[in-house]
């Protein structure tokens, strides 16, 4: 490098640590504050320019939506809802709905004429409408306001009671995990290498037309895992298509042609329902020979060590009736529907029946997935015909036998949830109008028992009412009367920790047994009060022995298999080889290629196509809450106006049958 020359550095001036000498900085923060300012004219355009974007597609977006809404009225199928649509409540629903309009339109004019009755002397009253005002307003003051406060308060304390019920079961369960307490079964229970220490059991299969799930369950049945000569299965078929029954037929030959100790039941005289399908199939000769009976129904799949893990439960408790299994749910994601369906019932076995079975050793019987002795049952009364829960009936009466319940919440077994609303009402009103039913027929027989005072009290006041009546009724008057009644009745307003606050936390509580359904947790809370008013007028419909409390439709199934028996059977397919299937074709049963040529024969009836359906009373309180909604909106009620607004969308979304499967 050469002496004389100069080594010069350029660095990057840092801006932030710039400074000016000589000049006053404030012009520079003068400057910058007008581009800010600038800058924010700029952000305010465009904002109201997407809001006026968005403004302009509303008015199309409620037009698209009408007419969707007019074409799903026009294409929708209203036999099934028609006759239920005609009863009282209904009746009372469109009878509160004129009153609600008529109101909402005179107070709409009193907002905006600002008409104020302290500022309004009698004589100067001016037109119709201002008369009808004055006399509304005092009205509703002297004679509505006293006795909805009254019904209001009353309807509180019952939510309080079963909010503070639901709060102890759960902290019961966590008090289980907390502690870790489960039924355990004594090592030595029985002997795995001598089969002859098992235990001689029955497994029934109850079914009427299960078209859908016939094979599955058959299969399942005659994979269990026990000693083939201690284990029976009755196939007891309801089913009145004769085509089906010569499918189920061939079906069962075909497993008793592999080994297995299967037989099949069709009753001449098909009454009773599944309690009396039950009662005729106890009633064999050869019954007597079995110590246990298993129940699935035609929808269940249970795992092969299903009487492994329950039967040893009864080694050595000679009072234990009853050992109970968990369902799980092979469709709880197929739609919103499911998803719902699956709070409720994970919250059902997770802490109701877990709870119970724990703390008091009784709980209502599912019907399905669990596992009698038969001695138990003889000593109750058997199955009987009386009411649409044959389940909660001689679950009941075992109780008071003084016959102990043990729930396995660590067994599953896979079932079904009806995928449609249509299917799942009917199932709904099926369980809340059995037990008021039961509560009839079983209470003179629970006051005259020999079990302590507790377990009276428990049956009476938990069991029945709190949990079967007062919740439906609460539920349904609170949510769906009292609040959209009190809009219009400022003197009696509800607090925002009914509606809100309490609400919330026990949906909250409910979620928790199923934690990846959290994001539903609103959608949950909604669809609960929707339910409401199937739920109360089912309640209603048992408690008074209506005519609708002694129907029974069986619930649809679709035959989903979950995804370990689709690989399971992709894996025996592949094992299987074409020699194999030849044989099995060979040895199939007279009756199934009698079926399979009666099929072929007869020309298939071409089926009506299932159209979605509507359904009034919950398209009466969407257009009622939607009416308070609008009255609220005038007073800015705030969460009152939320409330009313989601809950009248959710009614008018279950009206119009847009939640669950959709038909077309």
């Amino acid at each position: 490098m050469a002496p004389n020359s100069v080594v010069v550095t350029i660095e990057k001036p840092d801006s932030s640590a710039l400074k000016v000498n000589g000049l006053d900085s404030s012009v520079f923060l003068e400057k910058q504050k007008a581009v800010s300012t600038k800058q924010f004219t700029w952000v305010l355009l465009l904002k109201v320019n997407r809001i006026f974007a968005c403004l302009s597609w509303l008015p199309m977006a409620f037009r698209a939506m009408f007419v969707s809404l007019r074409k799903r009225i026009a294409l929708s199928d209203m036999s099934d809802e028609e006759p239920k649509s005609r009863g009282r409540l209904y009746k009372f629903i469109k009878a509160f709905l004129g009153l609600s309009i008529v109101a909402l339109v005179i107070e709409v004019i009193a907002h905006f004429k600002n008409w104020n009755l302290n500022l309004i002397q009698p004589w100067e009253v001016q037109g119709l409408v201002q008369w009808s005002y004055m006399t509304w307003s005092a009205f509703r003051v002297d004679y509505i306001a006293p006795v909805a406060i009254i019904l209001s308060k009353f309807c509180i304390v019952l939510f309080l009671i079963q909010s503070l019920d639901r709060l102890v079961l759960c902290l019961g369960c966590f008090w289980i995990k907390y502690k870790k307490i489960k039924p355990t079964v004594a090592a030595d229970a029985y002997d795995i290498e001598d089969p002859s220490t098992f235990p001689m059991v029955l497994l029934q299969i109850p079914m009427c037309n299960e078209r859908e799930v016939y094979e599955q369950a058959i299969e399942s049945a005659c994979q269990m895992d026990w000693p083939r000569d201690r284990l029976l299965i009755q196939v007891l078929d309801d089913s009145d298509d004769r085509n089906l029954q010569l499918l189920i037929k061939g079906e069962v030959s075909t497993w008793n042609q592999k080994g297995v100790n299967i037989i099949y039941r069709h009753r001449l005289i098909r009454t009773g329902y599944k309690a009396g399908n039950l009662k005729s199939a106890m009633g064999c000769d050869y019954v007597k020979d079995y110590e246990f009976v298993a129940i699935f129904d035609a929808d269940f799949q249970p795992n092969p060590d299903f009487l492994k893990l329950t039967i040893p439960h009864f080694k050595g408790n000679p009072e234990l009736g009853l050992v109970q299994a968990r369902w799980s749910f092979v469709n709880k994601d197929e739609n919103l529907l499911t998803r719902l369906q699956n709070i409720n019932l994970c919250f059902h076995f997770e802490v109701e029946q877990q709870v119970n079975g724990v703390f008091l050793n009784f709980f209502g019987f599912n019907g399905t997935a669990g596992v009698w002795r038969i001695k138990a049952l003889e000593e109750s009364g058997g199955w009987l015909e009386r009411t649409t829960v044959e389940d909660m009936d001689i679950a009941v009466r075992a109780h008071l036998n003084g016959w102990k319940f043990i729930f396995l919440n660590d067994v599953r077994v896979l079932c079904e949830l009806p995928e449609s609303y249509e299917t799942y009402k009917k199932q709904q009103h099926r369980w809340h109008s059995g037990p008021m039913q039961l509560f009839r027929l079983c209470l003179p027989a629970i006051l005259t028992s020999k079990i302590s005072m507790w377990k009276k009290s428990n049956l009476i006041f938990l069991f029945f009412l709190l949990r079967k009546l007062i919740l439906p009724f609460y539920s349904f008057t609170l949510f769906c009367i009292i609040l959209p009644l009190t809009m219009f009745l400022p003197e009696a307003e509800l607090p925002l920790w009914v509606i809100c606050y309490i609400p919330i936390f026990m949906s909250f509580l409910n979620i928790l047994p199923s934690p990846k359904s959290f994001p539903f947790l609103v959608p949950y809370l909604l669809f609960e009060n929707t339910m409401s008013v199937t739920k109360f007028n089912a309640m209603v419909s048992g408690l008074f022995q209506l005519g609708s409390s002694y129907e029974w439709v069986v619930t649809k199934k679709t035959g989903r298999s979950s995804e370990s028996d689709l690989l399971a059977l992709a894996e025996r397919e592949s094992l299987s080889s074409n020699e194999e299937k030849i044989l099995r074709r060979n040895s199939e049963s007279g009756l199934e290629l009698l079926s399979k040529l009666k099929e072929q024969e007869v020309a298939p009836i071409p089926k009506k196509k299932k159209k979605n359906g509507i359904y009034r009373k919950e398209l009466a309180l969407a257009f009622l809450l939607l009416t308070a909604s609008a009255r609220s909106f005038l007073s800015a009620h705030g969460v009152h106006f939320y409330f009313l607004l989601f809950q009248g969308l959710s009614f008018l979304a279950v009206g119009l049958d847009l939640i669950g499967e959709q038909m077309g």
